[in-house]
């Protein structure tokens, strides 16, 4: 559903949907050491993005920033993993990365977006982002030491 790839640029910055573009090694070392996805292995990480809409961030050919939208691209999108290397922060880069995740076509007209954070509450609010209006209504299943596990897995 992916389709041709998205290119948008802001001055020496690229913001492309390529996943051929995406360095598999600076995402998953950004990953394994963030709170909300540390220790996740490289394969997890490979598989995450193979499902994924990807738009990664570029500066001078180098990519310095991520973000993935899991989407059924009618009714629901969920955006995660989203980061940009504290060598380029302050620049205003994540609230451009979020922009364009929000005016791609192939997700526009979504009744529903979600996404879990700890620390960047004021970034999602600036593209309409809220707290639950109703968490009454939502339900989770979450095993923060998934990774964990896996790892005991692979190295008995």
């Amino acid at each position: 559903m992916a389709g041709q790839p998205a290119e948008y640029r802001k001055g020496e910055f690229v913001i492309s949907t390529d996943r051929a573009r995406l360095d598999l090694d600076l995402i998953h070392g950004y990953l394994t050491k963030c709170y909300w996805a540390k220790g996740i292995p490289r394969d997890v990480v490979a598989r995450s993005i193979e499902n994924s809409l990807c738009f990664g961030l570029y500066w001078d050919e180098k990519q310095i920033g991520f973000a993935r939208v899991i989407s059924d691209y009618a009714t629901y999108a969920y955006i995660g993993d989203v980061f940009v290397l504290d060598s380029h922060c302050g620049r205003g880069l994540g609230k451009w990365l979020m922009e364009c995740i929000m005016a791609h076509p192939l997700l526009q007209g979504l009744r529903r977006w979600g996404l879990v954070t700890r620390d960047a509450h004021g970034l999602y609010a600036q593209s309409g982002f809220t707290p639950l209006s109703a968490p009454e209504r939502h339900m989770e299943r979450h095993n923060p030491s998934v990774y964990e596990h896996a790892r005991d897995r692979k190295n008995p």
